[in-house]
């Protein structure tokens, strides 16, 4: 059973990918999205940033992909970031519809310049890490909604990227769906080995799939607290139905209302 009053820090036996080291960001017209956010990224995490509407955990991910500037501090790659080094998979597949499956999971080669015959393979496989294998001259609108997740998530890992940041990817899905594709996440990551940050209202989501969970509060958004989850690898249906899972889960609950009633 977890113990309540068991904060981790960040474990440092691992290699270090990343370092957000107080963060602050404030938008036009003076909304501060987050103020002194520090996290620290060890290779092979699965973090999830756990949180309410409005408490910034869409924006760290925006300003770890550098699509964002911060107001205040700094964020640093450990080695340098380099093309390649990250994958993002956004709330909404965001695909092509004029293009095939496989133009779609070629798209962050062809914006490196290079051509899809030079990466077909690195194509194929990564849709058959994703269970698309046979898909690739379909097109957008002859998948379903978890298909198109699938392809995203191909695009995504098919540079083999350092981190993949997550924006809530399954949260317009039905809970079957969603369930699988937490299921095929955690078996995929097992396989690849890779880091990955994931945004997520659902308590239940996040004690299934992460070994480190930050609660964040807002008004401003910030990281209040983070929770270790011990249980090992590979997570099934029998984890998901446990009393250890479920103590997990109950303790998350109580550590986010309470983040959300001291804002």
């Amino acid at each position: 059973m977890p113990d309540p009053a068991r904060v981790i820090q960040p474990q440092g036996q691992r290699p270090r990918v990343l370092d957000m080291l107080r963060i602050d960001k404030t938008f036009a017209g003076g909304v501060q999205a987050l103020r002194q956010m520090s996290l620290s990224v060890n290779e092979g995490d699965f973090i999830s940033l756990l949180g309410p509407s409005g408490c910034g955990k869409s924006t760290a991910l925006r300003l770890i992909a550098g699509l964002t500037p911060p107001t205040a501090g700094r964020i640093v790659w450990e080695g340098g970031m380099n093309a390649g080094d990250l994958g993002v998979v956004f709330q909404e597949p965001t695909l092509m519809p004029w293009a095939t499956v496989a133009q779609n999971v070629w798209l962050p080669f062809r914006l490196r310049g290079q051509s899809f015959a030079a990466v077909q393979g690195q194509i194929a496989e990564a849709l058959r890490l994703v269970g698309l294998d046979g898909f690739e001259a379909a097109y957008p609108r002859e998948l379903s909604g978890g298909m198109k997740m699938r392809v995203s998530i191909a695009r995504a890992l098919v540079t083999h990227p350092r981190l993949i940041l997550m924006d809530e990817p399954f949260a317009a899905l039905d809970e079957i769906t969603r369930q699988k594709l937490n299921d095929d996440l955690l078996a995929l990551k097992a396989r690849i080995g890779c880091t990955v940050i994931f945004v997520t209202h659902s308590v239940f989501e996040s004690v299934f799939l992460s070994d480190r969970i930050v609660i964040m509060a807002p008004r401003p958004g910030r990281a209040v607290t983070e929770i270790a989850v011990d249980a090992p690898y590979p997570r099934d249906i029998g984890w998901r139905t446990s009393a250890t899972y479920g103590a997990y889960a109950l303790e998350v609950s109580k550590t986010l209302h309470a983040a959300m009633e001291a804002a």
